[in-house]
Order: C-alpha cells, then structure tokens, then sequence
C-alpha cells in the first residue's frame, strides 16, 4: 500500500491539478443536484445509453475487458493443482498464485457477474465489461505475482462512494449502509429512508454527483471504493481521475440483467464486499418466494404498455429482451411490444408517439414509468401528454396505472413489483400494491 500513501501525501496537489483539468472538460470539483437529476442520472434508460456511447467511443477499452479472464486464468499455478483443492467447479476457477480456490457463490438469476471464493476469506469478483476485482480480507496481504488486470479491493471498504443509486437499497437490506461514506445523490433525491436518515445524520455525505465528484473530499475522507453506474462511461476522464487517486472504480451493470430478480441477486455481491454474504442469501431467499408464489398463475392474455413520454413527445418503451417484460410475464400479462425491435442494444428505446399509437392503442393495461417523469395525477395529465391518448382503449375503460419516483432505486424488492402487476391483471386489492397505483 506504499503507492496509496505516496498518492495521499501528494494529494492537495494532485487534486488541484485535477480542477483545473476538470474545469477543461468542461465540469468542476463539487455540485448540487436537484431531486429530478439524481433520479435521471441512474435509471436504466440512461445507463444503457451510456454502454451505446461507450462501445462507440471506447471500443478497445471493452475488449481490453472482455480479456480480463482469460489473463486471470492464466495465472500462477496450473488448472490441475486448482482442480486438486476446489471441488466439481474447478475447471472454471482463475487460479491465483498462493490463494486455494474454495467455492463459486451459486447464482440463480443473475448472469453479469460472478464471484470465486477462496480459502482464507479472499474473493475474486469477475464483471465482464466491467473488471475483475480481488477482495483481500482485513489481515491480508495482496498475492504476489498478482495480475496487473486485477483491481485490489482491501477490507474494510467501509467508506465507499456510492454514485449507482441501484445498489443503495441491497446495501440497506443487508444491513450495511454504514459502509457507505459518501454518496452521489443528496438526500432529497433518496427514496431510501436509511440513506435519508444518514445524511440527515451527518454519517454520510454527499460527495458530488457521477460526474462531478468532489475530489478533495474524495481523498479527505479515506474513500476506498466508488461504486458507479455505467454513466459514468458518459465521463471517462472522471473514472480516470479518480483511479488516480489510488481509488478503485467498480461498475455496476445490474441493469443488463434479463431477469427482474437478477438485478435484486446483485445484493450478493456488494454481501462479499463487506462479509454480509449470510444476510444477503436470507434475504435473496425471500424475494424468490414471491416468484414462486406465482409460478402456478395462468396467463390472462392481457396485454401491458409500460412507457413514459419524454419532453420532445417521443415515447420511451422497453426493450422486448429486459427485465420489465419478464416481470409482465411471470405476472400473467404479455407485454405488448414483444415484437419491437430497436434500433440499438439499449433496455429504453424511444419510437415515435405514431409508432406507440399504432401498437398500444389496443392495449388492455398502460403502466407509466415515472422514475424520471412524475407520477399522473389524473388520466388528463396523460392526455395533456398527446391528445392521441384519449383513444387508447386502457384510457377509455379506466386501465391506467403509473409507478413511484421510488420504483428503480428499490432494487432489492424488485419482486413485489411483479406481484403488484398480478394484482392489477386479476382486479386485486390496489392497497396491497408496492409500487404502482390507479390513475383515475
């Protein structure tokens, strides 16, 4: 950790250094930011075309990525004396000079990262596109030989930046928001009473949003970690800067995740992070309760919109591949844009409200996504939107439904979502419903 203690000694120094460069781009040290831009900031659709812009204008850097296990596999001892110590997965286990492989944390949803346990308490946690990240425990050291590929991440990591408001709600379900120092969001733009509570508190601060993270209080607190949203692709000078400063960057991409209750089994990653892995598999444990409590419920052939209208009058729709179809699915509905195909690899894509009109009117349910819009007040507001609306048949027999501001960042009870659309296909109680309510 000598590089880390040269870096801090230097550190009022390279921090002004840093402003100025900021200040070139474009950006600054320290921001505010309202409630409605936090929100923005990290939703889905947003994330998703920060990866579009990415693969345009980093190319080589996600290949570069895409390689990461492949180095690590080829790493220190051979696959033979790995197969030797980790059971029936040990063919697929990166072998880690001096480091014995033990287990490979079971997933059931989740497809986007996995984590390689090993004796001693030390994981290896693999994102692809992402980066391949080793957890060293509070007593131990970093084994030599170590790839360079590889991000050292050494506990504790009790003063992490959290800038991907996804993930503040699996920290919270495991009971370890104060492992969170500093925060990318205000607590005005929180929808997570512990997080509020925090800030109001003083134990956790706000640190600048993604892309104009407060740097000096970066390094004046001790983060060792910042979590961000694949936004930050949008600001790849920020992600270098910080990095800089000798403080590891890990993306989250728990919004590429196909399954709704993928993105809520990422609560056993950040677990591995700060040693809650028994929290996080109890808890996971419950929210799979909920699907299976729907397993048996026929399909009503009913058929969902889920959009929201952007300002410019386009309207943006999910792609037939992501997570809020499925839970339209496994809910007993059929998303009615099952067949849309967009024109790029993002979960949000945008058509026309005449391409929407074509498709929805015949729609027997509209869900409104208001995670950045606000929730509808009356189904006026809707029609106040586009005229069009006032034909859709959901409109005319009373079928319209909007989501919270709270829906995306409540990551860990995604699966209650799903049972709040099973209600609103078979005329439930709205009362019991988590997230989505009429719009009269």
């Amino acid at each position: 950790m000598k590089r880390r203690s040269l870096r801090l000694i230097a550190a009022g120094t390279l921090v002004l250094a840093m402003a100025f460069s900021l200040a070139a781009c474009g950006g600054s040290t320290s921001s505010d930011l309202t409630e409605t831009e936090a929100e923005a900031e990290d939703t889905d659709e947003k994330e998703n075309e920060a990866a579009d812009s990415l693969k345009t204008d980093a190319a080589s850097e996600m290949d570069e990525a895409s390689k990461k296990g492949q180095n690590v596999a080829e790493e220190g001892a051979s696959e033979e004396e790995n197969n030797a110590s980790s059971g029936e997965e040990s063919e697929e286990a990166p072998v880690i000079s001096g480091l014995t492989f033990s287990y490979t944390t079971p997933l059931q949803y989740a497809e986007c990262f996995t984590i390689y346990n090993y004796e001693d308490g030390y994981k290896l946690i693999d994102i692809p596109e992402s980066g391949t990240y080793l957890v060293i425990p509070e007593d131990g050291s970093v084994p030599s030989d170590l790839s360079e590929d590889i991000i050292v991440l050494q506990q504790p990591l009790d003063k992490i930046y959290l800038a991907a408001t996804s993930a503040m709600s699996l920290f919270d379900a495991v009971d370890a928001i104060d492992h969170i120092r500093l925060s990318g969001t205000n607590a005005s733009g929180w929808y997570v009473d512990s997080a509020v509570d925090a800030m109001n508190a003083g134990d956790m601060l706000y640190a600048g949003k993604y892309s104009e993270p407060d740097y000096e209080m970066l390094v004046s607190e001790g983060c060792n970690l910042a979590i961000e949203s694949t936004m930050i692709y949008h600001t790849p000078k920020v992600k270098e800067m910080i990095e800089d400063l000798d403080i590891p960057v890990l993306v989250d991409r728990s919004s590429y995740e196909s399954h709704p209750l993928g993105r809520t089994e990422w609560i056993k990653l950040y677990a591995a992070l700060v040693n809650k892995e028994d929290e996080a598999e109890t808890f996971f444990d419950e929210q799979t309760k909920v699907i299976e409590e729907l397993e048996d419920c026929k399909n009503t052939g009913a058929n969902v919109a889920f959009f929201y209208v952007n300002t410019d009058g386009s309207v943006v729709v999910r792609n037939p591949e992501d997570y809020i179809p499925k839970m339209i699915e496994i809910a007993g509905g059929k998303y009615i844009f099952d067949d849309l195909e967009a024109e790029s690899t993002s979960t949000a894509p945008s058509i026309t409200m005449e391409e929407f009109y074509s498709t929805a009117i015949d729609a027997d349910y509209l869900i409104y996504n208001a995670a950045i819009d606000s929730p509808l007040g009356s189904v006026d507001e809707l029609i106040a939107k586009d005229a069009l609306f006032a034909d859709f048949k959901a409109v005319k027999e009373g079928n319209v439904w909007t989501t919270g501001k709270n829906f995306y960042q409540a990551t860990d009870i995604v699966g209650q979502m799903i049972k709040d659309v099973n209600i609103m296909l078979n005329d439930g109680d709205p009362s019991e419903m988590t997230f989505l309510s009429k719009v009269e």
